[in-house]
């Protein structure tokens, strides 16, 4: 259980434009966001991305944002160790739904010869944290994006694409961008994310005012995941779970870092107004369904990491069915002739 002493928060772990900057190399690319007030057509249209844009850039440019990164940093370090994991180097590398950079600063230029940077939100970009790998950030679209076919060795993704309205389209302009053998390694929140605040803002509206609005976006489940990678066109899939639980003095803290965060709900169906007493209850109600011995409340994170590979010859490939010269049924055969050969020496 990792505390932060002398903080508000403690937690335990479960589980544009470019502006030159000293060391790291950054330059300014094309962007690829469409242009504010162009109607883009999609298949879905959940999120308002204008205003996340808003939220996003809002966000960035807070006095210190840092105070609001521990989720998003600790997410991205545990996608470096994924990264550190496979046995290679990647000389051009892309970071979809970048924020302000949350995986570069965890890797090294030894692993990643390259590093591009995209994002919605040009002051994340503008105030993108440190690094040693020579990077380039652009404004752009995770369901635009602006970069020719068979691009980059690596793709990764950190807490973005659940803000997306077409994921599938946003997984095939990732598998567009990668070279054959090239892997994208990502991670979204998951479908428990802050299920104690949603429970409690509906419990205490429903009360309150005989019905409830949606105030939590929603999310993708995770057998759906898998499906979504194989359609966009990855192979050898890897979809896990993981929880991050942090503790909170009460809702309205918890509420505070969420917008800090950028992490507001734009949905478009969403409740523009509660009423203070509905907050009130629902903060009650929080605090007495889920709260701690120490008098904080808990906010549950649950996150999707997904590993898909783009295809190669050179990949491992299942045999062909019926290639096989031993059944399944001549296996006790073995086991007896194993025991046999025991019992000789």
């Amino acid at each position: 259980m990792l505390r932060r002493v002398g903080l508000r928060r403690s937690w335990r772990w479960l589980e544009t434009p470019v502006f030159p900057s000293g060391g790291g190399g950054r330059r300014e690319v094309a962007s690829g966001v469409p242009p504010s007030g162009v109607t883009v057509t999609r298949a879905l249209n959940i999120f308002d991305r204008d205003l996340k844009r808003k939220q996003k850039n809002w966000a960035a440019r807070l006095p210190e944002p840092m105070k609001f990164d521990y989720l998003k940093e600790e997410v991205g370090s545990r996608i470096a160790d994924r990264i550190y994991d496979i046995a290679r180097d990647f000389p051009l590398a892309l970071d979809v739904g970048c924020g302000r950079g949350y995986i570069a600063q965890h890797l090294n230029k030894e692993t990643v010869g390259r590093f591009f940077q995209t994002d919605i939100a040009e002051n994340a970009l503008k105030n993108s944290l440190g690094t040693d790998i020579p990077t380039v950030n652009v404004l752009a679209d995770e369901e635009f994006l602006p970069f020719q076919e068979n691009t980059f060795d690596l793709v990764v993704s950190s807490l973005s694409l659940h803000w997306v309205n077409d994921l599938p389209r946003a997984l095939e302009q990732i598998h567009y961008v990668l070279k054959p053998d090239g892997v994208f390694v990502g991670a979204m929140f998951g479908g428990d994310t802050l299920y104690e605040l949603r429970c409690s803002l509906q419990l205490a509206e429903t009360e309150r005012e005989g019905g409830f609005s949606p105030h939590i976006s929603p999310f993708t489940a995770v057998n759906d995941l898998g499906h979504l990678l194989g359609r966009a066109g990855f192979n050898t899939l890897t979809v896990d779970t993981d929880e991050i639980q942090v503790n909170y003095p009460g809702m309205f803290e918890l509420m505070e870092d969420l917008q800090g965060m950028g992490e507001s709900n734009c949905s478009w169906n969403r409740k523009a107004l509660l009423h203070r007493d509905t907050m009130l209850a629902a903060a009650a109600v929080y605090r007495e369904m889920y709260g701690n011995e120490d008098g904080s409340v808990p906010a549950t994170y649950q996150i999707y990491h997904m590993i898909g590979w783009k295809y190669h010859d050179s990949q491992a490939r299942p045999a062909e069915r019926g290639s096989a010269t031993v059944s399944f049924g001549e296996l006790g055969k073995l086991n007896n002739l194993m025991s046999e050969g025991k019992k000789s020496q």
